[in-house]
């Protein structure tokens, strides 16, 4: 049974009360904690002006950590650093190969963040790509694996959910097999996995990077992208930040020394308001009683709506179009529906001319579920879809 969680969306809401938004995939509507934790980082940076960062190492990341631990099933807090971006984050692990060029195994199916940089990182004959096809996708999880395990890649870097078509990856264990100091490493990106649907990393942690952030399913905003680091990988990276020198410190005499835990790749100063709002959508769920699946299953009840109508003809000329990731039973998924048709384009631009917000990367056109949606704005969505082409 689906439940009713808009009031803890009300200011959001409130704002635009006749927007129809699925695209909690791509933009996910802030809750109402996230405006008073916004308040509170103001207030503490005032209050505590010189003295804020003490705060903010002493009890805001520390907090931060240990939630993004909890939620992920990492054994220790301290493998994890925060940052504004994950292209900041990936630029850091990147920097610690020490040869060139570095040689990459990935997909062509990763985030702008990771493409855009391989080919300028190819261009300057700084790294060599290996991409291995999505499609057909029945087949992609056994042909990474088998290339990754073939050898001859310092870096193997995957998404856990595809941000294009919501293809999942269920082969984390098997790369983490390969992992080591010397390399390969291995660099899960989890955006679209984090929060939103359960992820236990708890057998891989001591092999496996990590990369996600609070942007979408964890409803913080931008600013609170974070990475997990494996113990003795990548102990040196050359980008690297005045975070980094304090704690622990280990190194050659007189040289530039690092922490020993994650806290070797932290940067330099960031808004740590992000943060202050991510606590703070954590700290709700807790008080709701809600956990990621539960977050999970609200989301795919309102997605087998739209799905179901979609297959029986209910939204218009939707029914044409190829869902490239059907909800199937309870298995793990991604928190939208990806449909492919070479009209996604128009759709979109139609539906959003009609106050309904989804998202279309090429020729497909996604809707994303999320809390502050319910069954009554799925029958509101499907009804906008039926006059698509008329």
């Amino acid at each position: 049974m689906l439940m009713a969680f808009k009031p803890l969306f009300s200011r959001a809401l409130a704002l635009a009360p006749d927007r129809l938004h699925f695209a909690a995939h791509s933009h996910h509507l802030w809750p109402d904690v996230s405006f008073e934790a916004q308040q509170q980082a103001w207030l503490d940076a005032n209050l505590h002006a010189d003295r804020k960062w003490d705060l903010i190492f002493d009890q805001v990341i520390p907090r931060a950590q240990a939630e993004v631990a909890a939620e992920l099933g990492l054994p220790d807090p301290n493998s994890l650093v925060f940052s504004s971006n994950t292209h900041d984050l990936l630029l850091r692990v990147f920097s610690a190969f020490k040869t060139r060029p570095v040689r990459i195994l990935s997909t062509d199916g990763e985030f702008h963040s990771f493409r855009r940089q391989a080919e300028r990182w190819e261009e300057a004959g700084q790294a060599v790509v290996t991409r291995v096809p999505l499609a057909p996708f029945e087949t992609f999880a056994d042909r990474f694996v088998a290339a990754a395990a073939a050898g001859d890649h310092d870096w193997i870097l995957v998404s856990q959910v595809f941000f294009r078509t919501g293809g999942l990856f269920d082969r984390i264990e098997a790369l983490a097999d390969l992992a080591r100091p010397e390399g390969p490493w291995i660099l899960v990106d989890g955006y679209h996995g984090f929060m939103a649907t359960p992820t236990d990393l708890s057998a891989v942690a001591d092999r496996v990077f990590y990369v996600a952030g609070g942007y979408k399913y964890a409803m913080a905003g931008e600013g609170a992208c974070f990475l997990h680091a494996p113990d003795g990988f990548a102990p040196r990276p050359v980008v690297t930040g005045w975070f980094a020198e304090f704690g622990d410190l280990s190194g050659p005499p007189g040289g530039v020394q690092y922490r020993s835990d994650g806290g070797r790749f932290w940067g330099a100063t960031f808004d740590s308001s992000a943060l202050y709002r991510f606590n703070a959508v954590r700290g709700m769920l807790t008080k709701a009683g809600l956990t990621t699946a539960d977050v999970a299953d609200h989301s795919r009840g309102l997605a087998l709506q739209f799905q179901d109508a979609v297959r029986a003809g209910e939204a218009g000329v939707l029914g044409e179009a190829q869902i490239l990731n059907p909800v199937v039973g309870d298995s793990p998924r991604a928190r939208f529906l990806a449909l492919r048709h070479p009209d996604a384009q128009t759709w979109r631009a139609a539906l959003l001319s009609a106050g309904v917000v989804t998202d279309v990367r090429d020729d497909v056109i996604r809707f994303g579920f999320g809390l502050y949606q319910d069954a009554s704005d799925v029958d509101r969505l499907i009804a906008a879809c039926r006059t698509l082409g008329a």
